[in-house]
């Protein structure tokens, strides 16, 4: 089933519209729509020039780009970064450098990806005890190991 994202794009600065780059991928490269550096250990929002309308019951997620991490050190700051479906302003990536060496961004240049994933949601029911789990309150780490066999 496809559905249908609108987009916005800031022609004057020749920015591509989002593309699937092929027959099965799962994002859409997402690029700059300028020039900038990021010193080692620093972050930076970096403009899209896109503006989205999202289908309600969708999100977008933008998650980096494994050949700018592996390369450079590049990642997205809050991955996987949520564009809810009522937000209507420019999307930027907050790209952090966990490198060794200033990374430069050029207009163009692909910097993340973006996912359109389906959301639901909750009711939250107020109360006094949750009900039992088999895991209980374990957390970090936790899990697996009282592992038999």
């Amino acid at each position: 089933m496809i559905n249908d994202v609108i987009v916005k794009v800031l022609r004057e600065k020749d920015i591509p519209m989002p593309r699937y780059s092929s027959k099965d991928a799962a994002g859409v490269d997402i690029s700059a729509a300028e020039n900038l550096l990021i010193e080692p250990g620093n972050f930076a929002l970096v403009p899209t020039g896109l503006w989205l309308a999202i289908p309600p019951g969708y999100e977008a997620q933008l998650r980096p780009r494994s050949g700018l991490a592996l390369k450079h050190g590049i990642t997205v700051l809050n991955s996987p970064g949520t564009i809810d479906s009522d937000y209507r302003g420019e999307i930027g990536v907050i790209l952090i450098n966990h490198g060794t060496s200033t990374f430069k961004v050029s207009k163009g240049d692909r910097i993340a990806q973006m996912v359109i994933s389906p959301v639901r949601q909750c009711r939250f029911e107020d109360c006094d005890e949750l009900p039992p789990s088999e895991r209980g309150e374990g957390g970090f780490g936790s899990t697996g190991l009282n592992i038999e066999g």
